[in-house]
């Protein structure tokens, strides 16, 4: 039973009405006046759809999405020519739903921005598994390309472009380290390009983007060397330090996470060559010498660390 303080019994006038949650009736603890006999259930319905994450119980259905030019809200005629009892259907209905099918797909993509967006959420549903980025990175590069959208600056220039580099403002966003040449090789687009494009939607969307981590850098270059979890604290910790003096600021976040990695490997006695290091940080072995004689200046490991 459970008591209901915001009603009045239409009979008596007094604030006592209870609910059965068994049988489902509200009546007056009172007078007994019976106020309904069946109540609505407003709890979820036990119905599964199929999502990113899984299994989903809704009672709405599938979540939206902007991943989805239409954010999953349109309807599909099912192309199984059968009624609701599954029996087939005739040949004057077939042709009908088969007219219906033709015109509902149409209306789909009514204008030209509704085929951009679509060519652009299907590119980027392709660069998802090339990089491996999670449903929250590709949520907010498309609500970035759909801005870019609004605001027409996807005119005169390729989706490609434009939809590359709202990813790479998502997973600077995000902390994720992905490169301008990681994107751009995932995407077939030329770096320059993407670079571009950035600089658009960075200056014209008023976009603030967060300084990328070299710590992160470092998981990312010693899991393509195996280098051991010893050298990689080392590093982190000389990493840490090098921002504490601020002598990072300035300095490629990738070139500088290379360095602390061959600084922290000579330290603690691991194998590993410079060049080693700069192909799997994508850097050259002029700029990890750079930012090694920079750290060796500073005299980073000089300090408690």
């Amino acid at each position: 039973m459970t008591f209901d303080q915001n009603s009045s019994c239409l009979r008596c006038g007094k604030k006592s009405l209870l609910t059965d949650e068994v049988t489902g009736e509200q009546f007056c603890s009172k007078c007994g006046y019976v106020i309904s006999e069946k109540v609505n259930d407003s709890g979820p319905e036990r119905k599964s759809f199929s999502t990113q994450g899984g299994m989903d119980n809704s009672r709405t259905g599938s979540p939206t999405s902007l991943t989805r030019h239409d954010k999953g809200l349109s309807t599909v005629i099912s192309p199984a020519n059968k009624d609701s009892t599954g029996r087939p259907l005739s040949s004057a209905m077939k042709t009908t739903i088969t007219r219906l099918r033709t015109w509902d797909s149409r209306s789909q993509s009514k204008t030209s921005e509704d085929r951009n967006l679509r060519v652009a959420l299907n590119e980027l549903d392709r660069l998802k598994d090339k990089l491996a980025l999670s449903s929250n990175v590709l949520e907010k590069a498309a609500y970035i390309y759909r801005k870019a959208l609004e605001k027409k600056l996807v005119r005169g220039r390729s989706i490609s472009g434009i939809i590359a580099a709202s990813l790479y403002v998502a997973c600077r966003d995000a902390g994720i380290p992905r490169t301008l040449n990681d994107v751009s090789e995932a995407a077939n687009v030329k770096r320059k390009e993407i670079s571009r494009c950035y600089r658009l939607l960075h200056q014209e969307l008023e976009l603030k983007m967060p300084v990328v981590d070299s710590v992160q850098c470092i998981a990312r270059i010693s899991s393509k060397l195996k280098i051991p979890e010893k050298s990689k604290r080392y590093a982190a910790k000389i990493i840490k330090e090098t921002q504490k003096r601020k002598e990072s600021a300035g300095k490629d976040p990738m070139g500088l996470a290379a360095a602390a990695l061959y600084l922290s490997c000579i330290k603690n006695g691991t194998s590993i060559t410079q060049r080693d290091i700069a192909e799997a940080a994508g850097v050259t072995e002029v700029t990890i010498r750079n930012r090694y004689k920079a750290l060796k200046d500073a005299k980073i490991l000089d300090s408690d660390l």
